[in-house]
């Protein structure tokens, strides 16, 4: 092939399937258009339930687009907002996190809205009695809780939540049961840590679904799940968690035992790892002691922010007991894994990517979630 000039797709053999064409991970369009077809379309899982422990305690995260403000109201809902004043259209709340009394002031005309978003202040607002305080009250984002995370859809019509959401675990699992066994929503977050990854958020989605890496990049966590090192991609086998290898006691760094078991977690599920994808911008990691949640933010074709929760039994977090061995583990790959999306996000602009690469026998499911992408974004790109 002349390495002057763009490669062109030729047939494949059987055992290769296509990819993405390079440009879906790098034009600025193709983002877009991917934000208002999927991330502003479907159910977003926004930031833990105890992020917004008390009445008046808030979050903005960014949903496409658009930056949405999440809050705990008085009456202990959650709440979800587009972060922007009714008035001139300026940003409401300019900080990530914080808590407030009673409302939310505008820093630019000083409009004051209430917890439940109702317009209840201005500058002479008295003057103006046909102004309706909540038709020009805050605009409202879907809400729902579970799994003790808040998920929003800024759709004007919210897809089924159960069957967007709830509807992926019982595909990977067989059934909602078997992760209301980890009692997730009870649970508490014993650490966070959020990655800056540059590089295309279908990259990292990619990533997570195939384990034909696992033995190149992953050396402490084919030690822990031996099957992994074969390229088995165990995540999408039905009701099948990686069992644990010989001698391993826990899904720590090392080996080494873990902390206590989540007691309902059932006995075919110990000593397994389960992994499952909700789509959009959804990990979960299941292993008896713990659970693991990644939520990406996309922000840009070649920037994706994950914030990564290490969620465990109350009183082992009350206690302040040794997490890191635990922690480590999955940070370890974590950073393994977002180096080799980094390592690929320069390699989607090359003219050889241009028709896209191929992917084995053991990734050919990826090629499903590329369909979806394509099925979602229509004729947009």
């Amino acid at each position: 092939m002349n390495a002057g000039r763009a490669a062109t797709r030729t047939a494949l053999p059987r055992s290769l399937v296509a990819t993405l064409p390079g440009g879906h991970y790098t034009s600025p369009e193709v983002f877009a258009a991917e934000q208002r077809a999927i991330f502003e379309a479907m159910w977003f899982c926004a930031v833990r339930a105890t992020d917004l422990a008390v009445p008046g305690a808030y979050r903005t995260v960014t949903v496409g687009r658009e930056s949405v403000l999440l809050v705990r109201g008085r009456d202990g809902r959650a709440r979800a907002f587009l972060n922007v004043c009714r008035h001139r259209g300026a940003r409401l709340c300019a900080e990530e996190s914080g808590e407030v009394r009673r409302a939310f002031q505008c820093p630019y005309h000083a409009w004051t809205y209430d917890l439940t978003g109702r317009l209840t202040a201005a500058p002479n607002l008295t003057r103006m009695p046909d102004v309706d305080r909540t038709a020009f009250g805050l605009a409202g984002v879907a809400v729902r809780e579970w799994l003790g995370y808040v998920w929003v859809c800024l759709a004007d019509e919210p897809p089924s939540f159960e069957e967007q959401v709830v509807g992926e675990v019982v595909t990977r699992l067989g059934d909602a049961a078997s992760i209301e066994r980890y009692a997730v929503e009870g649970l508490a977050v014993g650490r966070r840590i959020t990655y800056d990854v540059r590089a295309n958020w279908k990259l990292v989605v990619e990533n997570f679904m195939e384990c034909y890496h696992c033995a190149t990049i992953h050396p402490e966590l084919t030690e822990v799940l031996p099957e992994f090192a074969d390229g088995y991609a165990a995540q999408y086998y039905v009701g099948h968690g990686a069992e644990f290898g010989e001698g391993v006691e826990g899904f720590t760094v090392d080996g080494s035992a873990g902390l206590e078991r989540i007691p309902t977690v059932a006995p075919d599920q110990d000593r397994r790892y389960y992994a499952i994808t909700i789509r959009p911008q959804v990990f979960v990691n299941l292993v008896p002691d713990h659970v693991i949640v990644h939520r990406m933010f996309p922000l840009a074709p070649d920037r994706t922010v994950v914030e990564c929760d290490w969620l465990y039994l109350p009183e082992v977090v009350a206690e302040g007991r040794d997490l890191r061995r635990s922690v480590e583990l999955f940070d370890r790959v974590n950073r393994q894994d977002f180096a080799a999306c980094e390592r690929c996000q320069p390699g989607m602009s090359s003219r050889l990517y241009e028709a896209g690469g191929v992917l084995v026998p053991s990734e050919h499911h990826i090629g499903d979630f590329h369909t979806w992408v394509r099925g979602r974004l229509g004729g947009e790109a």
